[in-house]
């Protein structure tokens, strides 16, 4: 297990499923943390043993879509910590079920804000600081659906397409700066949420939370030094 003592690891969602798998697993690794979500209450309920541990920096903010509102959570965490070294971006959602010429423009737009301006927005936001430290990592959600458009989901694959693609971007742009900017692919998540709409599934067939935040970890390492752009599925067997 990589050793992440004195590393900060700015995790947004970190109050979710994946969340808060992902905050666990860096935190026994020795990690400092920086943990975002909308609402502070929910990240106190999810670690209450944090709530007091100065190596822990628990904050809400109002809208990930909004730059204005992201700076200043990064700022603060600056503040209190003095960098920035790892960016897990886990925020993000899934709106499907009619084909496309029945999709409403509203679940189109909320597609693509959830799940692709939340990578812009942040991204932009730790870049500056992580391009001073001369080091960085950077890790965000996509979905199998971004690598092929699945029927009556189109504005779910094409966020998620958006996701890869801002990654190569951002990818090509620093990782000869001492940045490293990846993404993971989740098969079906095994989360209470997603047995309570399949409750007929294999659940065996899932990807465990637990699991992905293994596979985040491992690219916020120094081991993941030489991956740079790269989209890794995490299918199980789904």
């Amino acid at each position: 297990m990589a050793d992440f003592t004195d590393r900060v690891v700015m995790i947004t969602g970190a109050s979710g499923n994946l969340g808060s798998a992902t905050g666990r697993a860096f935190l026994a690794s020795g990690a400092k943390l920086a943990l975002i979500d909308r609402h502070k209450d929910l990240l106190l309920q999810t670690y209450p043993e944090l709530a007091e541990e100065p190596g822990c920096f628990m904050t809400s903010c109002a809208d990930l879509t909004s730059l204005e509102d992201v700076n200043q959570v990064v700022m603060a965490t600056i503040d209190y910590f003095g960098r920035i070294d790892v960016l897990v971006n886990t925020v993000g959602g899934y709106r499907a079920g009619a084909p496309l010429h029945e999709t409403s423009i509203n679940t189109w737009e909320f597609m693509i804000r959830l799940n692709a301006r939340t990578v812009f927005v942040t991204t932009q936001s730790v870049t500056p600081h992580m391009l001073k430290q001369g080091y960085g990592k950077i890790i965000h959600v996509a979905a199998r659906p971004g690598l092929k458009g699945a029927a009556n989901a189109s504005a779910y694959s094409a966020s998620k397409a958006a996701v890869l693609r801002l990654v190569e971007s951002a990818s090509a742009e620093l990782k000869n700066q001492g940045i490293n900017v990846n993404c993971i692919l989740p098969g079906t998540i095994d989360t209470p949420q997603n047995r309570e709409a399949s409750p007929d599934a294999d659940y065996s067939h899932w990807v465990a939370p637990e699991s992905l935040a293994g596979i985040i970890r491992f690219l916020a390492s120094d081991e993941a030094r030489d991956i740079h752009g790269a989209a890794i599925p995490v299918y199980g067997l789904s």
